[in-house]
């Protein structure tokens, strides 16, 4: 499917300037716990690529997304199957983001929860939600020729002085890690 294959070109660099955070709303402990279980088998990347995520590099090859002098997201590994779908899902997030350590080995840190505009609001009234917070929308026109989507952030494995659900975070950075990944 072209939409698919355009979607894992452009996710990292559709929310690289997603910087505002989901609504505030009251965190939901019990289904955070239930993703973090779910995703506790993907902290061994290994394990996440031969579940059929793999990795995303934006339009400029670039595979660690981050914001300077705001924070960043990290390396994501995206799962073609489940970006391909039109279910939300608090325990099969569409994409794993990996931190860099200062050794340059990848760390889960968080998961985020993706799905085209075009196919949730054919069957529903309002942007999908998890976890208490409601999806941003990444509208069309982007620079990456996306059609909308929507996308929530968790940080389930790395404290986000921002919020757990915010984009960025500024413990998360890419110097450790090459940029561009070929």
């Amino acid at each position: 499917m072209k939409t698919k294959s355009m979607f894992v070109a452009g996710l990292g660099l559709a929310v690289l300037f997603a910087s505002a955070s989901a609504a505030a709303q009251p965190e939901r402990p019990s289904d955070l716990a239930k993703a973090r279980k779910a995703t506790a088998q993907y902290r061994h990347l290994d394990r996440a690529k031969s579940d059929g995520y793999g990795l995303l590099k934006d339009a400029q090859g670039i595979a660690c997304i981050d914001n300077p002098g705001v924070g960043g997201m990290g390396v994501h590994y995206v799962s073609n199957d489940l970006v391909g779908d039109a279910a939300v899902r608090v325990t099969r997030p569409e994409a794993l983001v990996y931190a860099p350590s200062r050794r340059g080995r990848l760390r889960l840190v968080a998961a985020e929860y993706v799905v085209f505009q075009d196919q949730w609001d054919a069957e529903h009234d309002s942007p999908p939600t998890l976890f208490g917070r409601r999806f941003m929308l990444i509208p069309s026109p982007n620079r990456y020729g996306l059609p909308p989507f929507y996308e929530l952030h968790a940080w389930l494995w790395k404290h986000n002085p921002r919020g757990t659900f915010d984009d960025w975070n500024p413990r998360v950075r890419c110097r450790h890690h090459s940029r561009h990944v070929r």
